[in-house]
């Protein structure tokens, strides 16, 4: 089973390396639910990073409705990622009535090229999840990341274990949303084969090496 971390600095990103994650999601501004990171953080995280890096690409907080300007920045952030030889790009696009854009979903995916694709959270506004993760999969997006609807993972549990078991092995479902070493045990029953974390302690921002380690034995 894989961790993929949550990054939101060099530091984080090393720390996460560090302590054995398989991947990182490489992002800013975690107190608003994270932005694309700039270039210049992606092109560093590159150069000091040997496990694969996701990034972000969401140009501003709030909803995930964007305009064509802002999908005009969007893709030319995706293609930097791809120029920079990152593994993935993690995207979120939405419609008014919150189901899942996929005109712009396309458009991103288009430019993605070689990158694995995962739709991250804006997910969890959608009406109905599965009707969602179906999309999904007829799009060829390789993984969505959800917490199974609540705020958080834990509280998702049950609705995680379903969306698992709808995905089979068409798209990953991969749960996130509050993980940390002493709820992972519980989230193991979704049957889930990926899981994601910032694995940042209370009351700090820079991902712990320890939680990272504890987090990783318990997925062996």
């Amino acid at each position: 089973m894989l961790l993929e971390i949550c990054a939101n600095s060099i530091e984080s990103a090393l720390n996460a390396q560090n302590g054995g994650a398989d991947r990182i999601e490489l992002c800013t501004h975690l107190e608003v639910g994270g932005l694309t990171p700039s270039h210049g953080l992606i092109k560093v995280a590159k150069e000091l990073l040997n496990i694969p890096i996701y990034v972000l690409i969401r140009p501003r907080a709030g909803d995930f409705m964007y305009s064509k300007i802002e999908m005009e920045v969007m893709k030319e952030d995706v293609q930097f990622c791809a120029e920079m030889g990152c593994a993935g790009v993690v995207i979120g696009c939405l419609n008014a009535d919150r189901t899942i854009c996929w005109e712009q979903t396309e458009q991103l995916l288009e430019k993605a090229g070689y990158m694995d694709v995962t739709f991250h959270r804006a997910f969890d506004q959608c009406p109905n999840p599965f009707e969602a993760l179906e999309t999904l999969r007829e799009m060829g997006i390789q993984r969505v990341l959800t917490s199974g609807c609540p705020t958080s993972a834990i509280d998702g549990v049950e609705t995680l274990g379903e969306l698992v078991d709808e995905a089979d092995d068409d798209i990953i479902v991969m749960p996130g949303g509050g993980i940390r070493p002493e709820n992972l045990k519980t989230l193991l029953q979704t049957g889930a084969s990926e899981y994601h974390s910032s694995a940042i302690p209370k009351g700090e921002y820079t991902t712990s090496v320890e939680m990272v380690k504890a987090m990783k034995s318990l997925l062996k």
